[in-house]
């Protein structure tokens, strides 16, 4: 195999590992919001069986609120690892492609807007976890 068909599959290779970059940075973001979440549940849940009255209702609520943040985040994690997934197969399809001299540009082009629809949703599913979580926040009594 020549160099040079080497050097043109790797330059091939470069947008699609920014894009991969960006879904790692995108994963630990969601990451980190999942961790949040997973901890104030644990505080209510722990203060949930001495809560009493309005505090039991208040918590109660706010469990749900976080169950459903939880599942957003999760879906939108499973979207952008689908995504990385992806990207990764349209990197290993050049390479191949490239190795066995077959053109691949077809289904690199279709896993490449498949990456894409899966990004999107995950930045979907984030945009929607973000408005539940500001939704559910009251600043100095106001709703």
């Amino acid at each position: 195999m020549p160099v040079e068909s080497v050097a043109h599959t790797i330059q091939l290779s470069v947008a699609p590992v920014f894009l991969l970059t960006a879904l790692g940075t995108f994963m630990a973001v969601l990451s980190s919001r999942l961790v949040r979440i997973v901890d104030r549940a644990r505080i209510l849940g722990d203060r949930l069986p001495t809560a009493t009255g309005t505090s039991l209702v208040r918590f109660r609520e706010e469990l749900q609120t976080l169950g459903r943040r939880r599942r957003l985040v999760n879906f939108a994690i499973t979207a952008a690892v689908t995504s990385a997934l992806l990207v990764c197969t349209i990197i290993g399809s050049l390479f191949v492609g490239s190795i066995l001299d077959v053109r691949v540009s077809g289904l690199a082009a279709v896993l490449f807007v498949a990456a894409m629809l899966a990004f999107i949703t995950a930045l979907l599913l984030f945009l929607r976890e973000i408005m539940m979580a500001v939704a559910s926040v009251k600043i100095g009594g106001l709703p």
